[in-house]
């Protein structure tokens, strides 16, 4: 099985295909301003970031390598409006946009079609990430309102024969092979094969772990119009996660006191979480006349995980008190056995387009019109949550294991058929207007895993999500704009007894979202600042809910606001240059009819960010690199009574390069959190619990790309 490469096999595949490669010209390898670079999760084809009235941001392979990023919660430290969400080592990224956390089942696309995030996304074949921020009713039918993220699959290139091989501290290691040949008389057809193959040490104890990636693209030009592209990719992580840390009793325990190597999942009994994804899509795309383009896009994802920790969780005190949102005073807290092993998520999605412009009432109208058909299944068995035994956060003792499935999983099926259409219209030679529209209907159904099915649940919904904006072009590097736009989000009340409205579809929820912004772009400075402001409405239960039936209602009360100003600036001169990014955000809770409720700050969401990376030549062939990372206090507990203090985080590196006969060699070497910073990174509260995540500790890497 692909699955199952070993650093072996890699290395003789690489050497016989390196081999056979002809002498090509050394490719030139640098980080670049992003202002003309088109962003397909935009949603109006190729037109480049700085002309579309929105915020998004393109991270590129370079970018990512650089800063010694291989998990899609690395980009946190990229970009000021992209936070953490609860990220835990050898687990799934969880990531928050403006304050909002991102949904894994609906805000992911890959090469544009939905993905589901509840797992490891592989990078290793990804040429590079997209951001939007803000409002994605314009991209999904329903999500959180914070932005999109999209993958984008490497495709085949011009002649590429890449090795890596990279080193971090404790003894991580990882082969990586990105080759990519184009064949026939006329280059007509085309392959890229992305191979990666690592074991994972890192600096957290009781983690150690492995990741495999095989993946293949190819594309037969057929004719000058015709394009057809066919991808797979198999990738596998096993390893240890990492539980949160949490508060002593009521207390924020000191975090210069916490070891942040100190892992809470380190029983004899830990078993790894395993992520066993597939993914695989097929593309055509046929230019029509003049310049309309039809494509058809279809995609399917298979995951498999086995999801299994030592879990800490609450404690229950000498006295006879249980403290359910922290552990004990004492640092004391209750360890559960929790295993849902061969948990499937099998998702399929085609989409069907069509784009070109036309003139219409003497306007010249830019459209993009469409229908995208998904489908999503999960199949769970039985899974254990079982009490273990008491743990402690300094000398974690011995607990006992049981595995028993005493608790029911539930299975959940969904469709959706989504009907799109965009319009970009060009009202003079410098005023522009966009329209977006999206009609959506689902189905989902759910019920639990080996039980007689009392919670069953089935609903259908449609709803309409515009977007509006407006650009003006003050010359070929000034633009002004402002956007609005809805998302929808769709829940069904809880099918237990003490609901009185359980079962029953809640009304669909319409988030919003008013942006402005300015956005510049030329060969020294890439620009832009935008002032937004997003209402979601929120569910609650309300009344006692308790024990005793119809006790309780879901529903609609309240929500929050979270309004900010964030701005990004890519500066170049000759031989460096600075990407440079900050928000101010206020988050606050509003309209609940429980007054106690409003004007309270969501937790784990900085009300300031600052993000930076600095570049500068030092000789020929040789950059010095600097991150810095500012995150502002968060609140830990929703009452808003503790707060963790904001913390800045510096990370250096070196990039060399140079030509060893025909091949390019190009050295990493980088130090994270190169002050040994400690402090608590991130506060997520879930379950009625308050976690406590500590910034990694300093850590070096280093790495060598031979290309030729």
């Amino acid at each position: 099985m692909a699955h199952q490469l070993s650093l072996n096999r890699i290395a003789a595949a690489l050497a016989l295909l390196s081999t056979a490669a002809s002498a090509q010209q050394l490719p030139t390898v640098s980080i670049t301003g992003r202002s003309e670079a088109p962003v397909q999760v935009g949603g109006f084809g190729d037109t480049p970031v700085a002309k579309l009235p929105l915020q998004a941001t393109l991270l590129g392979t370079e970018q990512l390598l650089s800063s010694g990023i291989n998990a899609l919660s690395g980009i946190t430290a990229l970009d000021a409006s992209i936070g953490d969400a609860y990220n835990s080592q050898g687990y799934v990224s969880y990531l928050k946009i403006r304050g909002f956390d991102l949904d894994n089942r609906f805000n992911y696309r890959r090469d544009g079609l939905p993905i589901n995030a509840e797992t490891a996304l592989a990078l290793g074949n990804k040429s590079a990430i997209e951001v939007l921020k803000g409002s994605s009713g314009i991209q999904a039918g329903t999500s959180a309102p914070g932005g999109i993220v999209n993958l984008i699959v490497k495709r085949p290139t011009l002649e590429l024969h890449s090795t890596t091989i990279a080193f971090s501290e404790r003894g991580t290691a990882e082969l990586a092979a990105d080759l990519s040949h184009r064949f026939g008389s006329s280059k007509a057809f085309g392959l890229r094969l992305n191979a990666s193959t690592a074991v994972l040490k890192p600096e957290l104890r009781d983690a150690k772990g492995q990741r495999h990636l095989f993946a293949m693209a190819g594309d037969w030009r057929l004719s000058p119009d015709t394009l057809l592209e066919a991808e797979f990719e198999l990738n596998k992580q096993s390893q240890p996660s990492q539980p949160g840390f949490s508060l002593l009793g009521n207390k924020l325990p000191d975090a210069r006191s916490i070891d942040p190597r100190t892992n809470l999942n380190n029983q004899r009994w830990s078993q790894p979480v395993v992520f066993d994804n597939s993914q695989a899509s097929l593309r055509w795309q046929q230019r029509l006349s003049g310049d309309w383009k039809a494509q058809v896009h279809w995609g399917m994802q298979r995951l498999k995980t086995d999801d299994r920790l030592a879990y800490a969780f609450g404690c229950s005190d000498a006295d006879g008190s249980y403290w359910a949102s922290s552990y004990c005073p004492n640092g004391d807290f209750d360890q559960y056995d929790f295993r849902s092993e061969n948990e499937r998520r099998n998702s399929d999605a085609t989409d069907f387009s069509l784009n070109g412009s036309v003139v219409l009432g003497g306007l010249r109208h830019k459209l993009s019109t469409g229908v995208l058909f998904t489908r999503f299944w999960s199949r769970f068995q039985g899974q254990a949550y079982n009490w273990a035994g008491t743990g402690n956060i300094s000398a974690v003792p011995r607990t006992t294991a049981d595995a028993t499935l005493n608790d029911a999983n539930t299975n959940r099926d969904e469709r959706s058929r989504e009907f799109y259409l965009r319009d970009a219209i060009e009202l003079s030679p410098q005023l522009n207007a966009w329209v977006g529209l999206r009609h959506s209907r689902i189905e989902r159904s759910s019920y639990r895993v080996n039980t007689s099915d009392t919670r069953a649940t089935s609903y259908e919904q449609s709803f309409t999500t515009p977007w509006l904006g407006l650009s003006y072009a003050f010359d070929s590097q000034l633009m002004a704009y402002a956007s609005w736009g809805q998302g929808i989000e769709s829940e069904v009340a809880p099918n237990r007894a003490r609901y009185s409205n359980r079962g029953q579809a809640l009304p669909a929820l319409k988030s919003e979202q008013l942006e402005v912004g300015l956005k510049s772009g030329s060969k020294m400075v890439d620009w832009s600042i935008a002032a937004f402001d997003i209402q979601r409405p929120a569910w609650r239960d309300i009344g006692t809910c308790g024990s005793a039936a119809n006790s309780c209602v879901r529903q609609a009360d309240g929500g929050a606001r979270h309004r900010g100003i964030e701005a990004q600036a890519d500066l170049k001169w000759t031989g460096g240059g600075v990407l440079a990014s900050a928000m101010k955000l206020r988050a606050r809770n509003e309209g609940s009819a429980s007054a106690g409720l409003n004007g309270l700050t969501p937790a784990n969401v900085p009300e300031t960010t600052i993000k930076l990376q600095a570049r500068q030549q030092l000789m020929l062939g040789l950059q010095a690199q600097l991150g810095l990372v500012r995150e502002g206090a968060r609140e830990v507990l929703p009452d808003n009574s503790l707060q963790i203090p904001a913390w800045t985080r510096l990370d250096a590196a070196l990039r060399y390069e140079h030509a060893v006969g025909r091949q390019l060699w190009v050295w990493r070497a980088g130090v994270d959190n190169l002050s040994n910073k400690r402090a608590w990174k991130e506060s997520p509260f879930q379950y009625e619990h308050a976690y406590l995540y500590p910034l990694a500790p300093r850590t070096w890497r280093a790495s060598l790309e031979l290309s030729l």
